[in-house]
């Protein structure tokens, strides 16, 4: 136990898996830590190992349970199975007042019922996303339904995310509106005199303006592309491409064999592609708030390019995400080809539409959700006052101070 805490400090324990989960729990483990009325154990099923663990070293955080159960070509049966397992004897032995986990990973589902065989209650951060079609995304829909169904306290980033909880019975006193905690991340990474690590950087440059070199950032992986999804982004990659001479595209690739497959032989060759290993996540953020478009399926890009002022394109049929389209930042437009085709075009052949979207801001936070979560769960545990919810119809969407980056300076080359 940290010194200084009373014996009768909530203990929370935070479990997650993955890099994107990893990213979007770091700022709230740090601010959970700093607080002291409660004692918080972290753990990691490590469902993404090495880019898991990428996270944890630029938030210096570190577990105090590590499941390590990543597998070469894992199965989500498994991932379940080895997380039920692993959990079981932990919370027998920790007991925690309240386990948290995130999102919509097959990690957080199975955690959450692991919680529940134990009885402790669930909080679940960024609750309430719903596409309403059960094999869009892939598993995520279902396993954030799940994970709700068990959850006892319910952090929705938006009004729309509660107003779907409570469409399905969750009461409104268990759901606060905390805004996104993957903003709160940006804080931390994005940096106008930041220096890239990743030695590939040197020469690419980033312009967040028409002119010059511009610099379309690709980040597709989702299971529901693979096979003619896949195919149908990377033929359109690379006929954009022929159509824009003065483009550049950065796509930081999965490590998934199925992704990489269906990649490679489409784009490896092309001069200026220059496809990556999976970026550290302080590079991918740095290298996001200077880009010129995103075109991704990407959940957490739907909601930090707006606020970094970047447009994005989401290469999925539906989202879970409507908000960001409302607000005119992000556009869906599927994975054809043609699709993909004309409407990255678009963007960046017409200044007026790129200008109007890159100003539409995020309607998922201020930067501050992980305050509020940490106050929110003081207050369901009797400890403290409601906090207020997030409301970008009071506030505004945001676009976050990092998005200035794009404005002010270029990337330094990697070192």
């Amino acid at each position: 136990m940290r010194a200084g805490l009373p014996p009768e400090a909530l203990k929370i324990f935070m479990i997650f898996g993955t890099r994107p989960e990893a990213v979007k729990m770091a700022p709230l483990a740090l601010t959970l830590g700093a607080s002291p009325r409660i004692r918080l154990i972290l753990g990691v099923t490590a469902q993404h190992r090495e880019m898991l663990d990428q996270v944890l070293g630029i938030f210096r955080l570190r577990p105090e349970y590590d499941l390590d159960i990543m597998t070469e070509r894992q199965t989500l049966a498994e991932i379940t199975c080895r997380t039920l397992r692993g959990l079981d004897p932990i919370l027998e032995r920790e007991s925690p007042d309240l386990v948290l986990v995130q999102g919509d990973t097959t990690s957080a589902m199975a955690a959450a019922l692991a919680a529940f065989y134990h009885q402790i209650p669930v909080g679940h951060v960024e609750a309430g996303l719903r596409t309403w079609e059960k094999y869009f995304p892939y598993p995520e829909e279902i396993n954030r339904r799940l994970a709700g169904v068990l959850a006892d306290l319910h952090f929705a980033p938006t009004g729309d995310n509660r107003r779907n909880l409570a469409c399905e019975g969750v009461p409104e006193e268990r759901i606060y509106v905390t805004g996104n905690t993957g903003l709160d991340a940006l804080a931390y990474t994005v940096r106008p005199d930041y220096v890239f690590h990743n030695p590939s950087f040197r020469g690419l440059s980033f312009e967040g303006a028409f002119g010059g070199s511009r610099v379309l950032l690709v980040e597709v992986h989702r299971r529901e592309s693979w096979g003619a999804g896949l195919a149908g982004i990377a033929a359109a990659l690379r006929e954009i491409l022929d159509a824009e001479p003065d483009l550049r595209i950065l796509f930081p690739v999965h490590p998934n064999p199925v992704v990489r497959e269906a990649v490679f032989p489409v784009l490896s060759d092309h001069p200026r592609v220059l496809l990556t290993d999976p970026l550290s996540t302080d590079d991918f953020h740095n290298a996001l708030a200077r880009s010129h478009l995103v075109l991704t399926d990407s959940g957490g890009l739907q909601e930090e390019a707006p606020a970094l002022g970047v447009p994005v394109l989401v290469a999925r049929d539906v989202t879970e995400r409507p908000e960001a389209v409302a607000a005119g930042g992000v556009k869906v437009v599927g994975t054809a080809r043609e699709s993909v085709l004309e409407e990255t075009l678009r963007v960046l052949r017409d200044p007026e539409i790129h200008r109007r979207m890159a100003g539409a801001g995020s309607p998922y936070g201020d930067g501050r959700a992980s305050e509020r979560t940490a106050r929110a769960i003081l207050h369901f545990f009797g400890l403290g006052e409601r906090p207020a919810d997030w409301d970008p119809r009071r506030e505004g969407p945001a676009l976050l101070p990092a998005a200035r980056v794009r404005q002010d300076q270029h990337p330094k080359p990697g070192v």
